[in-house]
C-alpha cells in the first residue's frame, strides 16, 4: 500500500494540475468512493492518477501528499457513461415532422452542439448515433476540438427497406415523391441483397463507424405499422457479412417479433427497442450471443406525449400509445431470462442532457443498480467492441465521471452528475 501511495505522489508531482491541466489530459483525482464496473462493486477511496488522457494508475487510498489533486473525497468516480442508442441532430416536438421539409440540415448542425454538451455535462462521455448524417459532422467537430461533445460513434442513415421506419420519403405526397424519386441504397433503402451490401459500402464511404437497421417498422415515423418485419434474413446477412468487411458492428431497431428473429439470425451485434420480444426470442438471443438495449425512457416518453392532442400525427399517436408503454415490462423480462442488456435511450426521442433517467427507469424494472451501471459502462464497451474506455484501470481512456451519494444505495444519485473528464479533460466541476 505504501509503495503503491508513494508512486501516487511522485506522479502527482508530475500532473499536479496547472494552468494548462485542463487541455493537457493530466490530473490526480482524489476519489471517496470508486466503481468497480468489472465486478459491479462499490470500493472505498482511491486516488486516480491521469496522464496524456490515459489513467496511469488507481491506488486504493488516498496519497497523503495529493494536495495538488481534484478533491473529489465525498464523491463516488465511475468511469463516463455510454449512451448506446442516440440521435444527436434532433429532439422531438410537436413541429419535428413539419421541420423536416422547412429546415436545412445546417439547422440541425447548429441545434447539435447545443445537445452534444449537454449529453457531455449530464455524464455520457461517449454515445452511438444511430441514424442521423449530423452526427458524422458533428462527432468530427468534437474530436477536432471545436465544440464540446461526447465521443461519438456515427452509424450515419440508417439503412432501411421501401416504406420502412428509415424510408426518407415516408409521409410525402405523390408530387413531391415524383419530383424526386424513389430513394436507393445511397439513401439507404433497399430492396434486395444486392441493394444491402452497396448502402453498406456507402456508409463506409461516408464515414460511417457502425451500421444501423430498421428490422421492423418503427412508432415514430409516418406509417401504419410498428412491428411489421421489413427485411428478409437474406438481406440482413448481406449487411452483416458486408459491415464485417469495414469492421462495423449491426445495431437492428425492432420492434416486432418476426423481424427481431429475421435479425438474429442475420447476425446483428444488438436488437434496439424489443418491444414484443418473447421468450423465444430471448432464447435465441442468448444461443447467438445478441445484446438487447432497451430504450426504456423513449418508449416512456412517447407514451406520455401520445395522451397529449396535437403532439405527435394521427398516424403515429396510437403507435406511441401502444407500443411505447410495453418497453419497460420488456427490459424487465429480459434480465429476468438471462439476455445481455446493455444502455441506451434512443435520446432525441426525449430531451438531451436527460440520459441518466435510463437508470432509473432499468431498476424500475428490476435490473439490479450496479448491473444497470455495468450496462452504461463495461457492457457498452463490449458492444462497441472497444477495449479502452468503460473500467476505471491504468491503460484506459481518461474518462471518469462523479456524483455526491451512493448510486448502488440510491441510483437516483445519477441524476447528480457534476464533475465530468473525457479524455483527462475536466468538462465539468463541483461547485464549491
Amino acid at each position: 500500500m505504501r509503495t503503491r501511495l508513494a508512486l501516487a505522489a511522485s506522479l502527482l508531482a508530475a500532473v499536479a494540475p496547472t494552468a494548462s491541466a485542463a487541455t493537457s489530459g493530466d490530473a490526480v483525482l482524489a476519489c471517496g468512493r470508486l466503481f468497480d464496473s468489472r465486478s459491479g462493486a462499490l470500493l472505498g477511496p482511491h486516488t486516480v492518477v491521469v496522464r496524456g488522457g490515459r489513467i496511469a494508475e488507481v491506488v486504493p487510498g488516498r496519497s497523503p501528499d495529493a494536495a495538488g489533486a481534484i478533491d473529489l473525497s465525498d464523491r463516488t468516480c465511475l468511469p463516463g457513461f455510454t449512451d448506446l442508442h442516440v440521435h444527436m441532430g434532433s429532439q422531438s416536438s410537436p413541429q419535428s415532422y413539419s421541420e423536416g421539409f422547412r429546415l436545412d440540415p445546417v439547422d440541425y448542425a447548429y441545434r447539435s452542439v447545443g445537445y452534444a454538451e449537454k449529453t457531455l455535462s449530464a455524464g455520457f462521455t461517449s454515445v452511438r448515433d444511430l441514424g442521423g448524417e449530423v452526427a458524422l459532422h458533428l462527432r468530427d467537430a468534437i474530436n477536432q476540438g471545436l465544440v464540446k461533445g461526447p465521443r461519438i460513434f456515427a452509424a450515419g442513415k440508417s439503412i432501411a427497406t421501401t416504406g420502412g421506419h428509415a424510408d426518407p420519403t415516408n409521409g410525402w405526397n405523390d408530387a413531391l415523391s415524383h419530383l424526386v424519386g424513389p430513394p436507393g441504397p445511397t439513401d439507404g433503402v433497399v430492396n434486395s441483397v444486392d441493394d444491402a451490401r452497396q448502402a453498406v459500402r456507402q456508409r463506409y464511404k461516408d464515414g460511417s463507424d457502425v451500421i444501423k437497421i430498421t428490422a421492423t417498422g418503427g412508432v415514430l415515423s409516418y406509417a401504419a405499422s410498428g412491428d411489421a418485419p421489413q427485411f428478409t434474413v437474406d438481406e440482413v446477412k448481406a449487411i452483416v457479412d458486408t459491415a464485417k468487411d469495414y469492421g462495423y458492428r449491426v445495431a437492428a431497431h425492432a420492434h416486432g417479433k418476426e423481424g427481431m428473429t429475421r435479425a438474429i439470425l442475420g447476425g446483428v451485434t444488438s436488437i434496439e427497442h424489443g418491444t414484443y420480444m418473447d421468450e423465444e426470442v430471448m432464447r435465441l438471443m442468448k444461443a447467438r450471443g445478441t445484446w438487447y438495449v432497451p430504450t426504456i425512457y423513449a418508449g416512456r416518453f412517447v407514451a406520455e406525449k401520445a395522451k397529449i392532442d396535437g403532439y405527435f400525427p394521427d398516424v403515429v399517436r396510437p403507435k406511441a400509445a401502444r407500443i411505447g408503454a410495453l418497453i419497460q415490462d420488456t427490459a424487465g423480462k429480459a434480465y429476468r431470462n438471462g439476455v445481455k442488456i446493455a444502455f441506451g435511450t434512443d435520446m432525441g426521442v426525449g430531451p438531451h442532457g436527460d440520459n441518466a433517467r435510463e437508470f432509473l427507469y432499468m431498476v424500475e424494472a428490476g435490473i439490479p443498480a450496479a448491473q444497470a451501471l455495468q450496462a452504461a459502462t463495461i457492457r457498452a464497451a463490449e458492444v462497441l467492441g472497444v477495449d479502452d474506455q468503460g473500467v476505471l484501470a491504468p491503460g484506459k481512456r481518461a474518462d471518469i465521471v462523479a456524483l455526491p451519494g451512493d448510486p448502488l444505495a440510491d441510483i437516483g444519485n445519477v441524476l447528480k452528475v457534476d464533475f465530468v473528464m473525457k479524455d483527462g479533460v475536466v468538462h465539468r466541476e463541483p461547485a464549491r
